[in-house]
């Protein structure tokens, strides 16, 4: 096992020596984010505003909670009351650092899968490593779009933002309570109280929903399968029953994808990467259908397996967390 993955087992079942190792490193990264936030809360760091309502999704912790189906979700939702609603994201894993517009044919090793997952709603998306050019980029480029969704970027606060949306993984919470890398917390507990609202990933956590503060549950409805070498081709899980099957996944927290498969009553070979792992040749397992996350898709599209399908998924919401957004940005 890596260090990595052993520090980030760790944090959810954690080992008291571990801990105690990181720990000096942890306090060190308290008092560096602690004085940096203090800077924004202060004006002695400068909030940069656009001149269109910003909504922030982001986490409190580190790794794969759901972040990028529910800004999905909220594309939609937005578009079904009237909002032209535009996307800005730092572009994890791609190589772009200057705001970069994203397309359904960009590579995903320029401007990062997630984002290239968004564009393929017909949304405007652009990548950025600071997200305020970004924003301004992407604004002058579609003057029509009157709400920015930052995929991402809780922690960036020289982005100033009308709206937070924080969200949780019901399963795991957050682990053993540390900040990094003692534990997974990029900020405290706490901060879940400064936000607008909190989206549970899974089911209801209202030990970890502060008072006072809406609470959303999201859950993942599976589709159907589409090949990757023919898009419009289609299969059921049923299809897939009998044939040596393997699973891929290059995402924060592979297991939820093993777990949907496995709700769908497919059990085949897992093979696990990093999160936003760049595909080589080689990656891919023996078998007669390998089975990935659309986010893998979007890395893989430039081969020919026809071996390779992929399954999309649908954020399903109670409440209605995009009927409650665009009333909160009626009222701004």
């Amino acid at each position: 096992m890596s260090l990595s993955r052993l520090i980030e087992a760790h944090w959810y079942a954690p080992h008291p020596a571990l801990t105690l190792l990181l720990a000096p490193l942890s306090a060190l990264f308290v008092l560096v984010s602690g004085v940096r936030r203090c800077a924004y809360r202060h004006g002695w760091l400068r909030c940069e505003r656009l001149p269109v309502p910003v909504v922030v999704v982001g986490n409190i912790n580190v790794g794969g909670v759901g972040k990028t189906p529910l800004t999905r979700y909220l594309v939609d939702a937005l578009r079904a009351q009237g909002w032209h609603p535009g996307v800005i994201s730092r572009g994890y894993g791609g190589s772009h650092q200057a705001p970069t517009a994203v397309t359904v044919d960009s590579a995903a090793a320029e401007v990062g899968d997630e984002p290239l997952l968004l564009a393929t709603t017909g949304c405007p998306v652009w990548v950025g490593r600071d997200r305020v050019a970004a924003g301004r980029a992407l604004l002058a480029a579609h003057p029509d779009v009157d709400v920015l969704l930052s995929d991402d970027g809780l922690q960036h606060y020289r982005l100033a933002r009308d709206v937070e949306i924080a969200v949780l993984d019901a399963a795991r919470g957050l682990g053993n309570g540390w900040r990094l890398p003692a534990g997974p917390l990029r900020e405290p507990r706490g901060r879940l109280a400064t936000v607008d609202a909190v989206v549970s990933h899974g089911a209801a956590r209202p030990d970890l929903l502060p008072a006072g503060v809406p609470g959303f549950v999201m859950t993942l409805r599976p589709g159907r399968f589409w090949q990757l070498v023919a898009p419009d081709r289609y299969c059921e899980a049923a299809d897939l029953a009998g044939k040596d099957c393997a699973a891929v996944a290059g995402i924060g927290h592979p297991e939820r994808f093993f777990a949907t498969l496995a709700s769908l009553g497919l059990h085949p070979r897992q093979y696990a990467f990093p999160d936003h792992h760049h595909y080589a040749d080689g990656d891919m397992p023996d078998a007669d259908a390998i089975l990935v996350t659309e986010k893998d898709a979007v890395k893989l599209r430039q081969g020919k397996d026809a071996r390779i399908w992929a399954l999309p998924v649908a954020a399903v919401m109670e409440p209605d967390l995009g009927r409650w957004l665009a009333r909160t940005l009626e009222g701004l």
